[in-house]
């Protein structure tokens, strides 16, 4: 994969008042007619963190773009939503934007996250130490369906047999991510997460997935991780060289690096409805001057990584995706 740019939509932002739904569908408009991004993304949740349901959104992207991939990273609700189901909205999404859909599922947070998170899972039914054999399940489910007929399927948590999707993706195979971040910022404590969760983590990845997404790491840290998953790959019988990565980042563009900081963290405390530490925020944003900006984005292209989906961590989204054109992608072309 060549290095790439994927705008990231806020569309929890129509509900903490940061945007309208007609700004989502301009900027979506505005990142493909620059040429500068490959992708538009948007996010998923449900009752934890409520905003535009994610197909929904891409479904109406699709009336209005024509080149850019249109992605979820990550769908969090993918534990909770029946794959059969879920199955014909994919290929019909696929089918509407003439193959262009990108799935990057993950298993949401866990119950201890938030209150808010149990009761999304527990309005599901759905248990938390279920969310991983879930997703698991669930990409078997999907790639059964996008590419055959009359699939049957027996497993833990779905039983099925002689069904046939209608239609089917466009894309044959239908690209199936998986985002997943094991380090330290995503702990409660701060630690590392214990050595056999990030294990079965990026084994996850290695076995199941086309690609993988991350976020909250150093260049370095995704170096490092990276290379464990393509050679779990290799242990698996896969090739490496098939497989993708991306980083879902943030980033705030002013002259004054520590103001970008402050906003950045007012924004994605309102955005998520916590209170991130200031490590947290830092590790999660280019925040910057343009030439501060540049350097940390090249730093993680150096890394290996091969594209990086951007939202603006601001309450300004039109002005940063201007500064964003204007003085960072000049660098990148």
């Amino acid at each position: 994969m060549t290095s790439s740019f994927g705008l990231t939509l806020a569309n929890r932002g129509v509900i903490i008042g940061a945007v309208k739904t007609s700004d989502l569908i301009d900027m979506a408009q505005r990142a493909e007619g620059s040429g500068a991004f490959d992708a538009v993304w948007v996010g998923d949740s449900l009752l934890a963190k409520p905003r535009l349901e994610s197909v929904t959104l891409l479904s109406a992207l699709a009336a209005v773009t024509q080149k850019v991939r249109l992605a979820v990273g990550c769908m969090a609700t993918f534990p909770h939503r029946h794959p059969v189901l879920f199955a014909h909205q994919w290929a019909s999404l696929d089918v509407i934007s003439s193959g262009r859909s990108w799935l990057v599922v993950c298993v949401g947070g866990p119950n201890e996250q938030s209150a808010a998170q149990a009761r999304e899972h527990a309005v599901m039914g759905i248990t938390a130490g279920e969310r991983m054999a879930r997703l698991e399940e669930g990409i078997v489910i999907l790639r059964k369906l996008f590419s055959q007929k009359r699939a049957t399927h027996y497993g833990r948590f779905y039983r099925f047999e002689d069904v046939t999707l209608e239609p089917r993706p466009m894309q044959q195979p239908c690209p199936i991510w998986i985002a997943s971040n094991p380090t330290g910022l995503t702990w409660r404590d701060g630690a590392s997460a214990p050595d056999a969760v990030v294990e079965r983590s990026l084994r996850r990845v290695a076995r199941y997935a086309d690609g993988w997404m991350t976020n909250k790491v150093s260049p370095e840290q995704f170096k490092q991780h990276w290379a464990r998953i393509l050679e779990m790959a290799r242990q698996e019988g896969r090739d490496p060289a098939g497989l993708g990565n991306a980083l879902y980042h943030n980033i705030n563009i002013q002259e004054d690096r520590n103001a970008a900081l402050q906003e950045s963290k007012a924004f994605l405390d309102k955005y998520y409805t916590s209170n991130f530490s200031a490590a947290f925020v830092e590790g999660f944003t280019t925040a910057g001057n343009p030439k501060e900006c540049i350097r940390e984005l090249k730093n993680y292209f150096n890394a290996g990584i091969g594209h990086i989906a951007l939202r603006f961590a601001s309450w300004d989204q039109r002005g940063q995706l201007g500064r964003f054109l204007n003085e960072v992608v000049p660098e990148f072309v």
